[in-house]
């Protein structure tokens, strides 16, 4: 089994996990005030047990116009590049940061700054560029979904990553905000259906927790289903900021997410975990167990 949190040695949140190949990968925000957020490690598995670090993946030192508040990184592979797009300096109105997108050669990098700027620095629809999530669809468009402040947006990727192309209404953010939500939006695809989800509540309290909607379209309507996932007073409490990966040969669907430890009551302490994640016969997803034990191992081939 994998046990509950995965990762020894370091607090650790909103996670991505990717599967390339045969191996799996999660990318997570370093769990810590926002002046010492300057880095990102990520973690490689060949069975979701054995996890090797890789340090300092992309920091400040590449990216000179972050300064703190490296968040929720979000990766994908195209062309035989990796891309990892990530939130920086907790942007306001006026200030510099949001949204930005770094490239490798290697899944575990080191990465370069893309661009030398942010992708999205502005605040549009409410919406703080953090928490970005790239998704791409089955006829090869590459939609990012993003946004904190209870606002999400949706917008197209260009090619290379390098901007932003509009709608074919000539828009280039739509606001597809679902209700009840706060951050984290996530999105997958299963039998043609629009699988969107996203958290709830205060990051810190005892209410955050994962809903999700399902849709005809990557545009929506998402209309809000319910909670799967949320706190277990006897394992658990803060549990969200999630993502999904698809083990496509035994059809496995694995939550991989952050909460914080019973009985914990420090800001910043939030341990990254994985639990198997189910589907009732008619598509909709059930309620997600937190567990010590985690998972068993499960090889990609």
């Amino acid at each position: 089994m994998s046990g509950n949190p995965l990762f020894d040695g370091g607090w650790y949140a909103d996670p991505e996990g990717i599967i390339y190949d045969d191996t799996y990968w999660i990318y997570p925000t370093t769990s810590d005030l926002y002046e010492k957020q300057t880095f990102f490690n990520c973690f490689s598995s060949k069975d979701l047990v054995n996890w090797t670090k890789h340090e300092s993946i992309l920091d400040t030192a590449e990216v000179k116009w972050a300064k703190i508040a490296m968040w929720a990184p979000s990766v994908i592979r195209k062309n035989n590049k990796y891309y990892i797009f990530f939130g920086a300096n907790d942007v306001h109105e006026g200030e510099i940061g949001g949204i930005g997108v770094a490239v490798s050669d290697r899944p575990e990098g080191p990465y370069k700054d893309l661009l030398g700027k942010p992708l999205i620095n502005e605040i549009i629809n409410g919406a703080q560029p953090i928490d970005q999530f790239v998704f791409r669809d089955d006829d090869n468009t590459y939609y990012m979904y993003y946004g904190g402040w209870r606002h999400c947006n949706i917008v197209k990727l260009n090619d290379d990553f390098t901007g932003l192309v509009p709608f074919e209404d000539g828009e280039i953010y739509k606001e597809v905000t679902p209700e009840n939500y706060v951050e984290g939006p996530f999105m997958f695809k299963k039998n043609g259906k629009y699988y969107f989800m996203w958290s709830e509540g205060g990051w810190g309290g005892p209410d955050y927790c994962v809903a999700y909607a399902i849709a005809d379209s990557p545009f929506g309507p998402f209309e809000r289903i319910g909670k799967i996932l949320e706190q277990d007073e006897n394992i658990a409490t803060s549990a969200g900021h999630h993502s999904i990966m698809h083990n496509t040969h035994t059809d496995d669907y694995f939550i991989v997410y952050h909460r914080r430890p019973k009985g914990v009551t420090a800001r910043d302490h939030r341990v990254t975990c994985v639990d198997k994640m189910t589907f009732d016969d008619k598509g909709f997803i059930n309620p997600v167990q937190m567990t010590f034990e985690g998972v068993q191992a499960t090889k990609l081939k």
